[in-house]
């Protein structure tokens, strides 16, 4: 039979051991980084998405506020070319009667529109402070999705050092994974 059997010596079980408990070792430590960055990127994709809907919401509102100021704007310029036809009914009657009736309708609308003008003004106010509330919630999320990149990318690099048993791999993975915490903690600064 010519068959050969490879023997190894004492020497070469021990270098394997060593390997196989540094391969092992670095196998745990990517596997349980990998879930803690998987937990923590959960977390910032929630906080970012209710940011986001938050933003949303006061944008909408923002937009409805100014759909009734433009709404009570509207009903500003009907009352006030109501006025103007008033005064000019009032100014082209010859009868006492119908010119004090005209007058009178007049001076209830002047102060009618004054009201609406009022009201409109608070509306466009109330837009404006919520469109800017919908900015200032949105800011958050832009970073909370830089950081969520950020997690992703070290948990890509984490699988690849796994694969491949590179630690420099590693300590990109974590460097992206500490560049990504650092984010999501700075978002709501």
């Amino acid at each position: 039979m010519d068959d050969e059997y490879e023997v190894a010596g004492p020497h070469e079980h021990a270098l394997e051991e060593v390997d196989d408990k540094r391969t092992d070792g670095l196998v745990q430590k990517v596997a349980l980084m990998t879930a803690m960055l998987a937990t923590i990127g959960a977390l910032i994709s929630y906080q970012s998405g209710s940011a986001q809907n938050e933003a949303m919401f006061l944008k909408n509102q923002s937009i409805l506020k100014q759909a009734e100021a433009s709404d009570q704007f509207a009903f500003y310029q009907a009352k006030s070319v109501k006025a103007h036809l008033d005064e000019a009914i009032a100014s082209l009657s010859t009868e006492r009667e119908t010119k004090t009736h005209y007058l009178a309708i007049k001076k209830t609308e002047d102060e009618e529109k004054a009201t609406i003008l009022i009201d409109a003004r608070k509306l466009q106010a109330e837009s404006k402070k919520l469109g800017e509330e919908s900015e200032a919630r949105l800011k958050p999320h832009e970073r909370l999705a830089l950081a969520l990149t950020l997690i992703q990318i070290a948990i890509a690099l984490a699988a690849i050092t796994a694969l491949t048993r590179r630690r420099w791999l590693f300590w990109g993975s974590v460097t992206s994974a500490a560049a990504g915490i650092i984010v999501a903690t700075t978002a709501f600064v």
